[in-house]
């Protein structure tokens, strides 16, 4: 099964997740989403992945969450807002096949194996 996971490794939880795929022998790709960061269309399919809305994935303490004023956004500038500055995505996020779990906490993303 390929796996990717969307990885910030200057992220405890990101960290913790990566670590425990590889205690259970599996080595995703990474994808360093912050210098890689994903298109509105790969958000909006990870979403439908995840079965969230914009603002579930939202890193909504992030100050450029608050400087643009987001916290009342549609879904479909918030994804644009994402994709713009990936640091507004909540992290980790382990993708596989076409499931999709947020890393928090880590043992989260055991579900979609």
């Amino acid at each position: 099964m390929a796996l990717t996971l969307w990885h910030n490794p200057r992220c405890s939880k990101s960290r913790q997740t990566l670590q425990l795929l590889r205690y259970k022998g599996l080595e995703p790709d990474i994808r360093l989403y912050l210098s890689d960061p994903p298109s509105p269309q790969e958000l909006q399919t990870l979403l439908d992945q995840l079965n969230l809305s914009a603002h579930g994935l939202a890193r909504k303490s992030e100050a450029v969450f608050k400087e643009q004023g987001l916290k009342h956004a549609d879904d479909a500038t918030l994804v644009n807002a994402m994709a713009e500055n990936p640091i507004l995505i909540e992290r980790p996020i382990l993708i596989a096949a076409n499931k999709a779990a947020i890393g928090r906490p880590p043992e989260a993303v055991l579900a979609i194996l």
